[in-house]
């Protein structure tokens, strides 16, 4: 992290242990006092016998420090790993210590001047944990023993990561700790209005606003937040929050009917939400559904209602929002939000997710992936979904990374240009989106982008090489769930494989239960701190029905020799036809593979003969049942696998994360089947 990482060593570890030191450095003038306090062995990289004498000074009973990364880290996170460090250890038979040194970074000793707030007298922790043996099979010889002996030290490096993280706190308390460290007047957000919100009026805005909202609900009642992403949006999230009140997520995108079913299963008194934002919006018949069960709460009315007292109150509070925040009784273990599942297999459910459940995954992202104050994220996914929230929100603003939140992925055109205008670096999206953006931007729109991640839906191959080829950056994709809040894994640029979503994150478990019918893969159970608290019900509104924090994902999948996940289908969207088990999003890849600039959609229906037949619906007007065979049997696809019958629409139907809303296809095959309009059998 720093010069200082080896004087604290030497003075902190029991013992003498000896440090290795690249010949180079040892050389320098400014590591020879420090050298001179400790035993040293200087290793030339070009030396091939430099590993071997290593492995002879552990096998010999000394205790060896290693830095694996091999030098002072200029992000702040994990850099490469080594694999030298791994060989020595597995071919030594040694147990590895891992040791974090955290704070370092913020120091004058470190590398990171204009990428953190370096301060003279930082706090510094120093965490040893468990040590642990690498498991790699006998078998394993050569480069392929040397490779998996480095994999395993990284994933014991970013797991220590992640396990020396304090998660014993609430967002708001993390949102404090975020405003100490990067400094108050650190732009933390922005939106559209174009005016940049520091970490001091966020928590001055949180304050005033959740004095105001707390007046009339009780500590830990749920509260609706029907807002776009927005800086307002966000104050009004960790105001509530800040208050001891948990903010349902209401997604306006859902239509009037599952709007006030997601009330009545949380069992809302009120709603808030902007009337500029429903005129825009034109959201009058949601408004108009939710008024009989709710009261509904307009920002611009409490805003008038803010007196200059209130403000007042406000700064001379911002001191003790602490501890304003501690009277309020309020645990990381206990409910922070309350999502809602995007309905793309049925009727959504509520999904409760504690503070520590949401720092968890933050903690898990970031022990993966680099993140620093340079950066700027650009999230146009909607924060009432968990990929938005978490990825978009969450994990910039707590970790002094700027954010520009726009109220809508949709605008393909806007949203490249706005990528461009504010030399963003990191965007979120799904397939359906980041398709979109590639073919209405500029080739120079993302000049400055540097991690695009993906999620929320497969990402199809044509997206990987349009992104590719017009903007030389490779799509990261992910994968999770709203009630894993929500990565379970990603591709990252140390660890990246296409075709794939990528490896578990930290601290995550995971096992593949097998599956009757299906050869290739198993069903994917999770547990970890990122799984939900439990679920809440239509048919039991408002009470929590505990996870046990294991999940079901309810996705087959296979996991690689190295950890990379490939997602072959979700268990119920296998369709079984003449007996055999046919994916329907493998169908759906032929399908996008021969008209990839096309939107598709497949669904099983019964069928007298063979158990279930396959309608592929299409905005694809010319869709043939002749070309996707013909490319099936190219491939080496069964015919079983090849739809029987093609609807084509004129759009296929989206729900507001960019997912397929497969009910709603459901409901579109059932009309035409009825009516006898189905084209192409």
């Amino acid at each position: 992290m720093s010069f200082l990482d080896g004087v604290l060593l030497a003075v902190f570890l029991p013992g003498r242990p000896v440090f290795a030191v690249d010949t180079y450095i040892a050389r320098r003038w400014w590591a020879k006092p420090a050298l001179a306090l400790v035993r040293v062995f200087t290793v030339d990289p070009g030396n091939p016998f430099a590993a071997k004498a290593l492995v002879k000074e552990v096998r010999a009973g000394n205790h060896l420090v290693i830095f694996p990364e091999g030098r002072i880290t200029v992000t702040g996170a994990l850099m490469k790993v080594h694999e030298g460090p791994g060989m020595i250890a597995d071919r030594a038979d040694a147990e590895v210590i891992p040791v974090r040194i955290d704070g370092a970074e913020a120091s004058v000793f470190s590398r990171m001047k204009g990428k953190l707030r370096r301060r003279l007298f930082p706090r510094i922790t120093i965490t040893v944990l468990e040590p642990r043996r690498f498991h790699i099979p006998a078998e394993a010889r050569g480069r392929v023993r040397r490779r998996a002996a480095g994999d395993q030290l990284y994933d014991v490096m970013s797991e220590m990561m992640f396990e020396t993280r304090d998660r014993d706190e609430t967002l708001f308390e993390a949102l404090l700790a975020a405003r100490r460290v990067h400094g108050g007047g650190a732009v933390a957000l922005d939106d559209i209005e174009r005016k940049p919100a520091s970490y001091d009026r966020v928590v001055t805005g949180a304050l005033i606003l959740g004095a105001k909202l707390a007046r009339d609900s009780a500590a830990g009642e749920r509260v609706g937040v029907l807002l776009p992403n927005s800086v307002a949006a966000a104050v009004c999230l960790f105001g509530l929050i800040a208050r001891g009140r948990v903010p349902a997520m209401l997604n306006f995108s859902s239509g009037p009917r599952s709007l006030a079913a997601a009330c009545e299963t949380a069992t809302l008194r009120t709603v808030v939400t902007s009337r500029r934002f429903v005129e825009v919006g034109r959201l009058q018949e949601l408004i108009a559904a939710i008024e009989p069960l709710v009261r509904v709460v307009y920002l611009e009315d409490v805003r008038d209602a803010v007196t200059a007292l209130d403000k007042a109150l406000g700064l001379i509070s911002r001191p003790f929002a602490g501890f304003i925040h501690r009277r309020h009784r309020v645990a990381a273990g206990d409910p922070a939000v309350v999502l809602f599942t995007s309905g793309s297999e049925g009727t959504p459910k509520g999904v409760v997710l504690s503070h520590a459940n949401l720092l968890a995954n933050r903690h898990q992202l970031a022990a993966r992936v680099d993140f620093n104050p340079t950066d700027t994220v650009f999230n146009a996914l909607p924060i009432f979904h968990s990929f938005g929230l978490t990825g978009g929100l969450i994990l910039p603003l707590l970790s002094g990374v700027r954010s520009f939140l726009y109220p809508s992925p949709l605008h393909y055109r806007i949203v490249p240009a706005l990528v461009y205008e504010t030399n963003a670096t990191i965007l979120f999206g799904t397939d359906t989106f980041l398709a979109g953006y590639a073919r209405l931007s500029h080739a120079y729109d993302f000049f400055n982008v540097r991690y695009v991640f993906a999620g929320a839906e497969k990402v199809k191959d044509e997206t990987r090489r349009v992104w590719a080829e017009k903007f030389g950056l490779r799509l990261l994709e992910g994968y999770g769930a709203t009630e894993t809040a929500p990565v379970i894994a990603v591709n990252t640029p140390m660890h990246y494989r296409a075709g794939t979503v990528g490896r578990v994150v930290p601290g995550l478990q995971a096992r593949l239960e097998p599956v009757d019918g299906i050869d290739e893969g198993g069903r994917l159970v999770v547990s970890g701190p990122n799984v939900m608290l439990g679920y809440m019900l239509a048919d039991r509104p408002g009470e929590l029905q505990p996870a046990g924090g294991v999940y079901d994902t309810g996705d087959i999948v296979t996991i690689d020799a190295d950890g990379f996940v490939r997602i072959v289908g979700r268990a119920k969207r296998f369709a079984k036809i003449a007996g055999e088990m046919v994916s329907l999003g493998a169908v759906e890849g032929l399908a996008a593979r021969v008209w990839p600039d096309s939107a598709h959609a497949v669904v099983a229906v019964p069928d007298a003969r063979k158990g279930e037949q396959l309608v592929l619906v299409t905005d694809r007007r010319d869709a043939s049942r002749e070309a996707l065979a013909e490319a099936g049997r190219a491939s080496g696809v069964s015919e079983l696998a090849v739809p029987r019958r093609i609807l084509p629409v004129d759009a296929v139907p989206l729900l507001g994360s960019g997912k397929t809303d497969y009910p709603a296809v459901a409901r579109l095959v059932e009309e035409h089947l009825s009516t006898g309009a189905t084209a192409g059998s």
